[in-house]
């Protein structure tokens, strides 16, 4: 697999790592140019599987980005591989920035604001989200009735307002992505292939051996 570590990390270790990455994020941003710029397929394939990558991390669907990305890829017959690194552009750096135009964006289409009062924070509205969740779980085995309330603000004030204001900005940010990418895709390739065959070129011109005359040679 391209991904899988011989090495298993704990999981606290992991998730260390997934809020920041060894080397720190610019180290990680530049890993992943080089490995999206060298992947053996044409500039604007390349750039369809980026525009997927990018324009799938303005989706409230976490956990899920690899297969809407790949799916849009699938569907653009983008580069898949490209479209799975390019989800790095939503990262712990840019996730806050992302939600609040999604946020933004989806209030402002649906014609509402989001309703003030005791679960007026983003924070509140996540954390009574996930209380819901939970007492509803626990209320399975102790037969107490179950609380959607919570989760019925989070879904309308938070879910829904942030997976259709993501649309928007999802397409214009992949589209800045693809422009901006197919050029400096295409110019890196066009450097590697004469370096090559420079390289080539050289081996070509590169004399013989001479045979060997020496005693052992009869």
């Amino acid at each position: 697999m391209v991904f899988k570590r011989r090495d298993k990390l704990p999981v606290w270790t992991a998730v260390g790592r997934a809020l920041w990455p060894r080397g720190g994020w610019v180290r990680a941003f530049e890993y992943v140019r080089h490995r999206v710029r060298r992947l053996p397929d044409t500039p604007e394939k390349i750039a369809r599987g980026i525009f997927a990558g990018v324009a799938t991390t303005f989706s409230p669907f976490f956990g899920m980005h690899f297969l809407i990305a790949w799916i849009i890829a699938r569907i653009m017959r983008g580069n898949v591989l490209a479209a799975l690194l390019s989800t790095f552009f939503g990262n712990p750096l840019t996730y806050v920035p992302i939600a609040a135009i999604s946020l933004e964006t989806g209030h402002i289409l649906l014609g509402r604001r989001p309703r003030q009062g005791v679960d007026a924070s983003l924070g509140a509205k996540f954390a009574g989200a996930w209380h819901d969740l939970w007492h509803n779980f626990v209320s399975l085995f102790t037969g107490q009735p179950p609380d959607w309330h919570r989760l019925a603000i989070f879904y309308h004030e938070v879910f829904f307002p942030f997976m259709i204001g993501g649309i928007i900005p999802g397409i214009i940010a992949g589209a800045i992505a693809y422009y901006l990418s197919v050029p400096v895709i295409r110019a890196y390739q066009n450097r590697r292939r004469k370096a090559l065959r420079g390289k080539l070129g050289q081996l070509r011109k590169k004399p013989a051996a001479p045979p060997d005359t020496g005693p052992s040679a009869s």
